[in-house]
Parts: C-alpha cells; structure tokens; sequence
C-alpha cells in the first residue's frame, strides 16, 4: 500500500527580498614623506676672571692704657655690683625650674646584657664604669659559697657606645681561677680596672695590653687578706698631689690594705693596713659571745667626696664606722704583717643595723650625708655628726643589696632588691613611696649590684642573681636638678643638730 519515493526539491523565492551582492575594493592612505633636519644651541664662551693679589696686611695693636683701663672699671664697679645685689636677693624666679631640652618621662632599659660563654650559674657581683662612661664592667661569681671556692668565673666588658653591640658576647674577656667578687675602674685610665677575688688576690689589669692583661697581683701570703675581699678602692696618694691612686681593699679578714701600683714596673705593694676589731663597737651592742679582741668582717667602704681622708665603712656584724687614714690608733699586735703594723682607723661609731651592712655611700652632694643598707630590709641615711640615722627608708622588698647616691641628683636615691627590683626614691618628694620600683631581675632574681654613670647622667647599670647586666636609661626628672634640693640635703642632715 505504501513506497518509497524521491521528490525533486521545491523552492520558494521571497517576493519581497532581493538578493544580496558582493563587492570587494582596496584602498590606501598616500605616502608619508618624512625630512631630517639637525639642530645646535648657541655656542658658548668661558672667561676666566680673578681677584687682585691679596697682600698681607699687619695687625697693629692699639695703645695700652692701664691706668684709664682701672679707672673705667673702678667707674663700673658700684653699678655691677648694687645690680648683683638686686639679684642674688630678688625672688622673680623662686619656683621656676627651667628645662633646657626635652628628653624622655620614663626609665626604659636600653640593653640586657649576658655572657653566653660563662656555663656556670655564677651572679653579677660587681659592677663599674669606666671614666669616659662608654664602657660597662660585669664581674662574675657567688656570694653563697659553704666551701672554698672552685668556680671558674670572669670579668666582662661591653662597649655600650657601638652601634654592633652584641649583647651575648663582650668586647673583652677575663678570666679569674676563684670568684671575682668586686671590681673598680681607674678614675682616669680608662682600660685600668682593678679586682678582688674570693681566695684574697687583689689584681690589676690593663685592657689596652695588647699581651697579658694582667699587669700586677697581690698574690696569697701574709701581705695579703686570708679572706674574700669585699670591696676595691682607688684613693687619692697623699705623697703624689693628686697625680697619683692607690688602692684600698677590705676584706671579711677585718683588714682594710692599701697598695701602691706600679703599672710600668707591673707591682703590687702593700704600704699601709687597718684592721676592723669588735672593741669598736659599743660594749651595750656587742653581742654576749663577741670578744673586743676579735676582728670583725669589712663588707663594703665609701670615702668622703671632699675629705678624702676620711671614710665609713659597714661590717657583717651590722656596725657602721666612720674612720680616718690619719688615725694611729692601738696596733692590733696578733694581727701584723710582714710589712706594715695593722691599726685600728675608727674616729666614731653609729647606730648599727640589726644584721650585715651590704652597702654603703657618701653623699657626693653633702660631706656629712652617707646611705647604709644591708639584711634588715632598711635603708637608712646617716649624718657623720650624729650617731642615729636621720632618715630611714624600708621599701618591704627583702634584703637590700646596694644603694647609690646620684650623682646629679641630690636627693635621688636607688637601691637593689631581693625581690628583682631596682627602687629609686626622690627624696624631695617622699621616703616612703618610691618614684620608680621597676622589675630588674629575670624570674625575679636578686639585683646584687647597681652602679649610677657619672659621665653619661641619663644611664644606670644592674646586675641580677642569673649574670644578667641591665643598662637603663633614666627619666628627665631624675637627671636635672631642681629648685633648692641641696637646701632640703641640708635640712635632712640639719635634723640631727637641732
């Protein structure tokens, strides 16, 4: 029914579109003529010119007349000095306390510095400046020794002015073969330091050597301490004008040495002592089993900033001395050396502290004023005309381990803390709450030293229980003296003589 077919395709043209044409043209923009054409700025003429020949000319001096020079100033004379009157007893500027530059308003720390390549767990347990105030010395050792001492411990220094500081690793390096236990540098020789160590030795070195270092020692015999040595000292030599320093160290043997240094000849020698006895002490404070014939332990030393023969001394047994170089008072005769007869150089005694004196520090701003402290937890401010303190000051932080004047500040006062901090007190303000109590120590360690710099005012150095040296930068207040505080310094140490 149904089949495949094929139908022819059928187309259907549109009625009303038309086809489409094509039409292909080319076209072309005409050609580009280009010309070349070199230019030249003007030409140019240079003409040197010179001034005339400068003769010399010769300076005549005018004519001297010294006559009418003292009659002209004989003239002024009234008039300078009813105007300096009119000065010195105006009060236009009472109260007003000029800044001349702005600085900072904290204490931030600047630098914690540590030697990497001491292993042991040694303590920081001295430190000075050098007298430019660049360098920062570190002594290293322990005070809790049981037994003798068999730690290997060194000095360090860090040269705080490179821009490179590392502060794991020292300029420079010494080692010592007991503790090193106090250190001090030369007042003018700034690579001069001297240091006394646990078993005794006082030794000298010299950083500028380019060969050993160390260039004189005390050694160990009989003209030497028996025990370890406190605190080191440059005094002033008396047969130098001046020119010259020796050193005193004291001990807990009760011995108070002074050696005379040669650096040329590289020696050491001993050419005077005291000795600390217990019969200095009041009979009403010796204790019932301390004999007076007994020697008593020295554990730090101050001289007097304007009479460099008189200093004050602190012991273990809490005493407080104050002594004279001049003082030939009885020889201890058990107690002679080999060179030189031991006497005693107490003029006067003071009210003790109730345990070992750790620190002491004449005023560098009062010659009567010095500051104490030590295991009491006091610190307390002495007047060399009275034997009771005239100030007491107790931050409730544990022991005390130094205190330090400022140097430019009179009535700023630091301390160093058991409890890992750095106390600093104006006395201007309050004794009793201190201006800054910044934590100083890592974990809170004991600060055990700290050292003000003399020639950089705005720094101060501490050294804590785990070798640690923290440089500090300190505040403006601390470092710019204010209106009438050497006036207030007088009337703290006025209280005791009225």
């Amino acid at each position: 029914m149904f089949q495949d077919e094929a139908l022819e395709a059928v187309e259907c043209k549109s009625s009303w579109k038309k086809e489409r044409s094509l039409t292909e043209s080319g076209v072309q923009t005409r050609e580009i003529l280009t010309d070349e054409v070199a230019v030249q700025a003007i030409k140019r003429h240079n003409v040197e010119v010179q001034t005339e020949n400068d003769t010399d000319k010769d300076l005549v001096m005018g004519d001297y007349d010294s006559e009418a020079l003292g009659d002209f100033l004989k003239s002024l004379t009234p008039t300078i000095i009813k105007e300096l009157d009119k000065s010195r007893r105006s009060h236009a500027f009472d109260g007003y306390d000029v800044s001349w530059k702005s600085g900072t308003s904290a204490v931030t720390c600047l630098h914690t510095l540590h030697n990497e390549a001491v292993t042991e767990e040694l303590q920081v347990t001295g430190l000075s400046w050098n007298s430019t105030g660049s360098v920062i010395a570190a002594a290293t050792g322990r005070f809790d020794h049981v037994d003798w001492c068999t730690h290997k411990s060194q000095l360090s220094t860090w040269n705080i002015e490179r821009r490179n500081i590392n502060t794991n690793k020292p300029d420079t390096t010494v080692d010592t073969s007991s503790c090193l236990m106090c250190i001090a540098f030369h007042p003018k020789e700034p690579a001069v330091i001297v240091g006394g160590t646990f078993n005794g030795e006082v030794l000298v070195w010299n950083f500028s050597r380019d060969d050993d270092m160390l260039v004189a020692s005390s050694g160990i015999g009989d003209d030497s301490h028996r025990e370890p040595v406190s605190k080191v000292q440059w005094v002033t030599d008396p047969d130098s004008k001046g020119n010259k320093y020796n050193i005193m160290s004291v001990s807990s043997d009760g011995k108070m040495l002074i050696w005379k240094l040669n650096l040329q000849k590289r020696t050491l020698t001993l050419s005077e002592g005291f000795i600390l006895m217990a019969e200095s002490l009041p009979r009403h404070m010796r204790s019932k089993s301390m004999r007076g014939d007994k020697e008593m332990g020295v554990t730090c030393i101050s001289f007097n900033k304007e009479d460099r023969s008189t200093f004050v001394v602190g012991s273990e047994s809490g005493g407080v001395f104050k002594c004279s170089l001049h003082n030939k008072g009885n020889p201890a005769g058990r107690h002679i050396t080999s060179s030189v007869q031991l006497h005693s150089p107490v003029t006067f005694s003071f009210h003790p502290h109730h345990g070992p004196v750790y620190a002491i520090d004449c005023s560098p701003h009062h010659r009567n004023l010095f500051a104490t402290c030590g295991t009491d937890t006091s610190a307390r401010v002495y007047s060399m005309l009275q034997d009771k303190p005239v100030l007491t000051i107790e931050p409730g932080a544990g022991y005390l381990f130094s205190t330090h004047w400022s140097p430019v500040r009179p009535l700023v006062l630091a301390m160093a803390t058991e409890d890992g901090h750095l106390v600093i007190y104006d006395l201007k303000t309050s004794h009793v709450t201190p201006l800054y109590k910044l934590e100083a120590g890592s974990k809170k360690t004991p600060i055990y030293t700290l050292q003000f710099n003399a020639h950089q005012r705005q720094l101060l150095a501490t050294g804590d229980g785990e070798g640690n040296v923290q440089i500090w930068q300190l505040s403006d207040e601390l470092t710019t003296e204010g209106v009438n505080e050497k006036e207030i310094l007088n009337e703290i140490a006025g209280l005791t003589t009225e």
